[in-house]
């Protein structure tokens, strides 16, 4: 939240932000944090990169913030150290990280879990200690920081997709000549597709890494657990709109 506050007045220019500190300022942009909202891939980019997507960065200016594009984590999977999870009632009392979002927290509280928001930093002494059961991130997140060090199963279950979000001090971008202003766009859009072919590239085999890490992994239902998280919806229509999130699922 410290950095987008410095961004809106101008004391940071240019940030790479999850969606959580962005929807203190504009919650309309915590849309894309409902569980099990997007189908795969495919669907985030026909979504983000079209008009839904850049009504969304549009939509930023409000705060003074100036929306350039959406870059990725990917979509986010569960770990621990109790059991498998094969099925929504395998997550009920599981402490979990989760980072200070309330649409994710919501979802877990639906599952019957106990989200814990904690920085990142804290995460893999916080799983050695047993201070938490486990924590939810991209296959890249798990492989890159060793996660498969402190935590033992591994759930394949997709339940909510992260960008991130390519932002600037929109007076500061205003203050650049048009031409500028144009090549910033045109470079942070390049940059993001550059980004999630690369992520995605090397998914599968960063999860077959994770296997041979000793992590034991579970393909979920993801049916049971969208089903298990509907009141999530039911809770921020209000605040997102229905016509939003229709649109997004719609989206083909």
């Amino acid at each position: 939240r410290e950095i987008i506050e410095g961004l809106q007045i101008g004391t940071i220019d240019l940030v790479v932000s999850s969606t959580g500190p962005v929807g203190g300022f504009v919650p309309q942009m915590m849309v894309v944090d409902l569980p099990f909202l997007f189908r795969d891939n495919a669907h985030v980019d026909r979504a983000l990169d079209g008009p839904i997507g850049e009504d969304l960065l549009k939509g930023l200016s409000k705060a003074g913030i100036k929306g350039i594009a959406f870059w990725e984590n990917g979509f986010r999977n569960l770990t621990n150290n109790k059991r498998p999870v094969n099925k929504p009632e395998d997550v009920k009392g599981l402490k979990l990280r989760t980072m200070e979002n309330e649409v994710h927290m919501d979802a877990f509280r639906t599952l019957g879990a106990d989200p814990t928001p904690m920085t990142w930093g804290e995460v893999y002494t916080s799983l050695q200690q047993g201070v938490i059961d486990g924590q939810e991130n991209p296959i890249n997140i798990i492989r890159t920081h060793k996660i498969y060090e402190v935590n033992k199963h591994l759930a394949l279950t997709g339940h909510v997709y992260s960008p991130a979000l390519l932002l600037m001090n929109e007076k500061k971008f205003k203050g650049l000549a048009p031409e500028l202003q144009k090549a910033l766009i045109e470079a942070g859009k390049e940059a993001a597709r550059y980004e999630r072919k690369f992520i995605r590239d090397n998914e599968a085999k960063m999860l077959e890494e994770l296997k041979g890490f000793g992590m034991q992994v579970t393909t979920p239902d993801k049916k049971l657990f969208q089903k298990a998280t509907e009141a999530t919806y039911k809770k921020y229509e209000s605040r997102f709109g229905k016509d939003l999130i229709d649109q997004i699922i719609a989206t083909k």
